[in-house]
């Protein structure tokens, strides 16, 4: 008997996660899956049952009783794989389930690979590749934000853009292949003026996709922000009152803090790694002058640098340098007057003159720490992503538009200098390529396994 491809075989895993919980759910799919669950199930005949029904009974390895279940069955192709999946709810006991799932590998199903199931119903036409990965984004989603992304790519909407460039592209191409054709024949199936204007818009529309993605990643991954400043800023101070937590060691002594301490809030639906530092100084400490150059590392690596200036101990000539050297960064910054209670209003109302831009609060004040966080929103600014436009956030799309973006100008290029039609329709067949690598029209199976290598294992 030949042996089964692995797309035709009976995949096994735990779709919940590891560990004792209240209830397990062991996922199958494959045609033989219905087949393989009836042969060990002690209740209705499966196979003559509905899709998208739910029955109980027991499974049994022979005559011994593993576990009382809910056994719910999605017949294909109305399933997520679009195969026959089965799913057995059982009690979650790590030695049930293990003694289920062996059961059925010994009945001739196999252990899936990472995110086989996902992966086999972009296989099966249930979506494209770029929803595909948007299923392993909404799992690790932790932020409304992050979640809103994944959700809007799952159901195509990231898909729709590419794969609508995509076909005005392709109506060109084959224009130009035609008068590949027809070359002896002079004739112009593609008006040259056209083509441009169309390629010249699609570039419009890839710049701005290109462009979204920083938000993106911002949105995905959190937003890395460090606070800085000198010692005894309050840098400390502010970071226990953000995440409403004595995280960080509080003292008047300098220095207190020698490495950096890390810790995730969510503000507006966006997840914010804050970052308390090293208080930046000239020092012969050895151990602190390591925790200064962290410092400095961090803040070159943030997406956002919150720097506090001390409003009681405050040289406005240093002030101004540490400014200067905040801006030569490149890095977005915020520029924070904390202590507000220990200095004169009339000394406030001078530096906002002088700095619109400067927020001032006391760090032990919440109500003051909440007008933080509302301008630390606006420095993200969400107001494309809030609008409900598209916006990449995986690297993989990022790549494949930069590189269909470089084919597009090669056809610009090409037109501009009247190349003849093969070298034009090989730059638009390279960018045809690039988009449908986005999609999976185009891939290939290492593109494939990296991809989904990357997703849990019941996925």
């Amino acid at each position: 008997m030949q042996a089964l491809s692995q797309n035709e075989d009976t995949i096994i895993a735990l779709a919940t996660p590891q560990g004792v919980g209240a209830i397990g759910v062991i996922r199958l799919s494959g045609n033989d899956a219905i087949k393989l669950v009836n042969k060990v199930f002690k209740g209705k005949d499966l196979e003559g049952q509905k899709s998208h029904t739910i029955h109980f009974g027991t499974i049994r390895d022979e005559d011994k009783i593993l576990d009382e279940v809910l056994i719910s069955l999605f017949i294909a192709p109305k399933s997520f794989t679009k195969e026959n999946v089965v799913e057995i709810s059982c009690h979650g006991s790590n030695f049930i389930i293990r003694q289920i799932i062996q059961l059925f590998i010994r009945k001739g199903a196999r252990p899936a690979k990472p995110g086989e199931f996902t992966k086999r119903a972009f296989m099966n036409g249930q979506f494209d590749l770029a929803q595909a990965e948007a299923v392993a984004d909404l799992i690790n989603a932790d932020s409304e934000a992050a979640h809103h992304a994944a959700l809007n790519q799952m159901r195509g909407g990231f898909s729709g853009e590419i794969k609508h460039l995509r076909e005005e592209l392709i109506h060109f191409a084959s224009m130009i292949e035609l008068e590949l054709d027809f070359g002896e024949e002079d004739v112009e199936f593609a008006s040259r003026d056209d083509l441009k204007k169309l390629v010249n818009r699609l570039q419009e529309v890839i710049n701005a996709l290109i462009h979204s993605f920083d938000l993106g990643n911002v949105i995905k991954n959190g937003v890395p922000t460090v606070i800085a400043g000198k010692p005894n800023a309050g840098k400390s101070t502010l970071l226990n009152a953000l995440l409403n937590e004595d995280k960080a060691i509080v003292s008047d002594i300098a220095g207190t803090t020698r490495d950096f301490i890390e810790d995730e809030i969510i503000i507006g639906g966006v997840a914010f790694r804050f970052i308390d530092t090293a208080g930046l100084r000239e020092t012969t400490d050895t151990i602190e002058a390591i925790g200064v150059e962290r410092t400095q590392a961090k803040m070159k690596q943030a997406s956002l640098i919150i720097y506090l200036f001390d409003l009681a101990d405050l040289d406005i000539v240093e002030m101004n340098k540490e400014i200067n050297r905040l801006e030569n960064t490149g890095v977005p910054f915020l520029k924070l007057g904390n202590k507000i209670d220990k200095v004169e209003e009339s000394f406030v109302e001078g530096l906002q003159k002088q700095h619109p831009d400067m927020l001032f609060l006391s760090a032990k004040e919440p109500e003051q720490v909440e007008k933080l966080k509302t301008r630390i929103l606006e420095l993200v600014n969400l107001d494309k992503f809030k609008r409900g436009d598209t916006v990449v956030t995986n690297v993989r799309h990022y790549d494949s538009l930069l590189q269909t973006q470089n084919s597009l100008q090669d056809v610009i290029n090409g037109i501009d200098g009247s190349v003849t039609n093969d070298f034009v329709a090989m730059d638009i067949r390279r960018a045809l390529h690039y988009l449908g690598e986005i999609t999976g029209e185009i891939t290939s199976d290492d593109l494939l396994a990296n991809i989904f290598s990357k997703f849990c294992i019941g996925k």
